[in-house]
C-alpha cells in the first residue's frame, strides 16, 4: 500500500505574517535580553553573562500567555535550577553519575514546586548547562546572580515596556467575531435554500471556534495582568473590563451558536426553505457585526443591542404559525439563549435580557 507523503501547510503569506504579529514579542526579547547582558557584564563585570541572557527570552518568549505571574514562575525555576546546581557541585562536584542525582533532584524539586510541564523542564535544563558548562571566573552562585539578573530584567519589560496586549485581544476578538459571522451567514443562505452542504460547511467552521475564544480569553488576561503594574496600561482598565464581558457573552453564544447549527442541518434536510428564518439569521448577523464594532467604544454596543432586541422580540413561534410544529419550532427556541448572550455581550444584564423574551 502506498504512504501518502506527509501534507505540509507552508505558505509565504502565512509566515510573513506570523513574523508580523510577532514583531512587538521579537523587539522587547531583544531589548530585553540585551539590558541583561550589558547589567551583567558592565556593571558586574561578568566575562560570559549567559544565563542573564537565556533566563530573560525563556522568561519573556512567544507565549501568548504575558501574564506577571507566568513571567516570574519561569524566572524562579530557571534560577532554582541555577542555584541548585551549583550548590550540589560544591557538596559532590562534577562527574556522570553526581549528573544523574542533579537532574533527579532538580526535577521533582520542579514537580514539587509546581504542576506545570514546561517548569520542571526550565528547572531540569538550566540545572544541567551549570553542571555541564565549565565553572567561570567570579566564584560560586556567580550565574545564579545572572540568572537573577535574567528574571528580573524580564519582569521590567513585562511591566514598563509590554508587548500589545491590546493589540492582542483585539486581533483575537476580530477572529472570533469572523468566525461568529461567517456562520451566521452561512445558516440564512442554508435556511434560504434548504442547502445541506452549506449547514454543513457551518458546522465544521463553529466547531472549531473554541481555540478562538480560549486565545481571546488568554489574551485578556495577559493584558489585565499587565494592567495592574504597568503605568502605561492603567488608562485602559475600563476597556478591558468591558471586553471581559464581551468576551464572556461571546463565548456562550458560540456554544449556543453551535446547537442552533446542528438543529438547522437537522432541520432543512426534508428540502423545504425558510424564509422566515433566513431573515432572523440576517438581523442577527447584523447586529452582531455592530456588537463587534464595540471592541473600539461604547456606541457600538448600544447600538448592536437596539438591534438585538428587535430580534428577540420576534421569537414567539406563535408569531410565525408553527407554535405547534415542534421540529419548526425548535429552531427559534433555541435562538433565545443565543439572543440573551448577545446582549449580556453588548452590556445587557442577564434578568433584564431574559425579560425581553415574548412569552410562548
Amino acid at each position: 500500500m502506498a504512504i501518502k507523503p506527509a501534507k505540509v501547510n507552508w505558505t509565504v503569506r502565512t509566515s510573513l505574517q506570523r513574523v508580523l504579529d510577532s514583531l512587538p514579542s521579537i523587539l522587547q526579547i531583544v531589548a530585553a535580553a540585551t539590558a541583561a547582558y550589558a547589567i551583567a557584564y558592565f556593571l558586574l563585570g561578568h566575562k560570559n553573562p549567559i544565563f542573564a541572557v537565556t533566563v530573560t527570552i525563556a522568561s519573556l518568549g512567544f507565549t501568548r500567555d504575558a501574564r506577571i505571574r507566568r513571567v516570574l514562575q519561569t524566572a524562579i525555576g530557571m534560577v532554582v535550577g541555577i542555584a541548585l546546581s551549583e550548590v550540589m557541585l560544591l557538596l559532590i562536584g562534577g562527574g556522570i553519575w553526581q549528573t544523574s542525582i542533579v537532574l533527579l533532584i532538580a526535577l521533582i524539586a520542579a514537580r514539587f514546586l509546581s504542576g506545570t510541564a514546561a517548569f520542571a523542564l526550565t528547572v531540569a535544563s538550566q540545572a544541567m548547562l551549570v553542571y555541564i558548562m565549565p565553572a567561570p571566573e567570579g566564584g560560586a552562585f556567580i550565574r545564579s546572580l545572572d540568572g537573577v539578573i535574567g528574571g528580573l530584567t524580564a519582569l521590567l519589560f513585562t511591566a514598563f515596556i509590554p508587548r500589545d496586549p491590546m493589540g492582542s485581544a483585539s486581533k483575537d476578538a476580530g477572529k472570533l467575531f469572523s468566525v461568529f459571522l461567517n456562520a451566521v451567514d452561512a445558516l440564512e443562505a442554508a435556511v434560504r435554500t434548504a442547502d445541506v452542504k452549506v449547514a454543513d460547511a457551518a458546522l465544521v467552521r463553529v466547531r472549531g471556534s473554541q481555540p478562538l475564544v480560549d486565545n481571546w480569553r488568554m489574551s485578556l488576561d495577559s493584558a489585565i495582568s499587565v494592567s495592574k503594574i504597568s503605568p502605561f496600561m492603567k488608562k485602559h482598565r475600563e476597556e478591558l473590563s468591558d471586553q471581559v464581558r464581551l468576551m464572556r457573552g461571546m463565548d456562550l453564544a458560540t456554544r449556543n451558536l453551535r446547537v442552533v447549527v446542528r438543529r438547522v442541518d437537522f432541520l432543512i434536510r426534508d428540502g423545504k426553505p425558510r424564509a422566515y428564518l433566513a431573515d432572523l439569521f440576517s438581523q442577527i448577523s447584523a447586529a452582531t457585526a455592530v456588537l463587534a464594532k464595540g471592541l473600539e467604544g461604547p456606541d457600538a454596543l448600544a447600538e448592536s443591542r437596539a438591534m438585538l432586541l428587535d430580534v428577540i422580540h420576534q421569537l414567539d413561534p406563535k408569531r410565525f404559525g408553527i407554535a405547534d410544529q415542534l421540529r419548526e419550532a425548535s429552531v427559534l427556541l433555541l435562538l433565545r439563549p443565543l439572543l440573551i448572550d448577545l446582549l449580556c455581550a453588548s452590556g445587557m444584564r442577564e434578568d433584564d435580557a431574559r425579560a425581553e423574551l415574548p412569552e410562548v
